[in-house]
């Protein structure tokens, strides 16, 4: 643990009593962005919902942190249900007070930690969304007509979503994907995933033959300052101004000749995924969720997906036996004469 900063201390180093609420919390934030690597959205999160405890603690005059109470907590996110908050919001919420409140007591700025029994409630139990492998198939189809021309933009849109789906990979680390990462010849792909954990993941023949037209015609167009057509499922419309060359060793680049950010990544798979049927989210992870499905509904080992996905933990896996046993009922309520 990163020790606790000197102005929190007395002239013998031992951690003061009633240090105040705002300032533990700051110091809380930089231990989990520094000391454990937490990426800035996880920091940000845990900052939004510890200054909201911490006006919350002001307003009924609790400003030291060692008066932090179980009792204080557990009024704080009936608040935030009061206010209609959405279950899955207080319990990150909870979630964020309890790493905090054992952080401290860790850290021993607390006597006792008073968010080890804090509860909330589950969040709503909301299965994600799942595109069938037909509709899959002939939004790859019709990509793949687009990048018959040899447009650079459709030519990555075709690799960006064939990898997303083939791989399972989140988002971040499809765009931050260098050319190193990328084995073509042994068809895998090296991911840097949450936590800073790195693991090998692979992909199909058809991911291949994407990826390669991308780095054979479609890359180095965009890296030399080619833009997409407007035919293109293009997250931007064709510009006449100069393209920077700051392509580097990305695997991906936008339409400027960048890295690939993670909204251009976002815009071209919710433009694809809101022309199909169904109802959902329509962003990146949606891929991410049809390819956990689909490997478990052909027979892939739940322990398999779980080391393909990189979740830590088995349960977080097994939601996609869910999704899987849903898609069952449905078809047998749909097809059984006696259903």
């Amino acid at each position: 643990m990163r020790p606790y900063p000197d102005e929190v201390r007395d002239d013998e180093g031992h951690h003061r009593g009633g240090d105040r609420l705002e300032r533990v919390v700051s110091a809380f934030l930089e231990h989990e962005r520094h000391a454990r690597g937490l990426s800035e959205q996880t920091v940000r999160a845990y900052r939004a919902d510890l200054e909201d405890l911490t006006a919350y603690a002001a307003g009924r005059q609790v400003v030291r942190v060692d008066d932090v109470s179980l009792e204080i907590l557990r009024d704080w996110l009936w608040a935030a249900n009061e206010r209609g908050l959405a279950r899955s919001t207080i319990a990150r919420r909870s979630a964020s007070a309890r790493a905090f409140t054992r952080w401290a007591s860790e850290a021993g700025v607390l006597p006792v930690d008073p968010g080890v029994r804090l509860r909330a409630p589950k969040g709503a139990a909301h299965l994600p969304r799942v595109v069938p492998q037909d509709q899959v198939r002939a939004m790859l189809d019709g990509l793949a007509t687009l990048a018959a021309g040899d447009d650079p933009g459709a030519l990555r849109d075709l690799a960006v979503v064939e990898l997303l789906y083939a791989a399972g990979i989140r988002v971040s680390e499809l765009v931050g994907l260098d050319l190193t990462d990328l084995d073509r010849e042994r068809l895998t792909v090296r991911v840097l995933g949450k936590g800073g954990k790195e693991r090998v993941v692979p992909f199909g023949v058809p991911a291949r033959d994407a990826l390669d037209d991308w780095l054979e015609r479609g890359r180095p167009a965009l890296a030399a300052g080619v833009a997409p057509s407007a035919g293109a499922t293009s997250t931007r419309a064709p510009s006449t101004r100069p393209v920077p060359t700051g392509a580097g060793p990305a695997l991906f680049l936008g339409d400027r000749g960048a890295r690939l950010g993670t909204r251009s990544a976002y815009r071209i798979v919710a433009r694809l995924l809101e022309a199909l049927p169904g109802d959902g989210p329509s962003g990146p992870h949606t891929f991410r969720h049809t390819a956990a499905t689909h490997l478990l509904d052909g027979g892939a080992d739940l322990r398999a997906v779980q080391e393909m996905l990189g979740h830590a933990s088995l349960g977080t896996t097994q939601i996609y036996t869910h999704v899987s046993s849903a898609r069952l009922r449905e078809v047998y309520r749909t097809a059984h004469p006696r259903a």
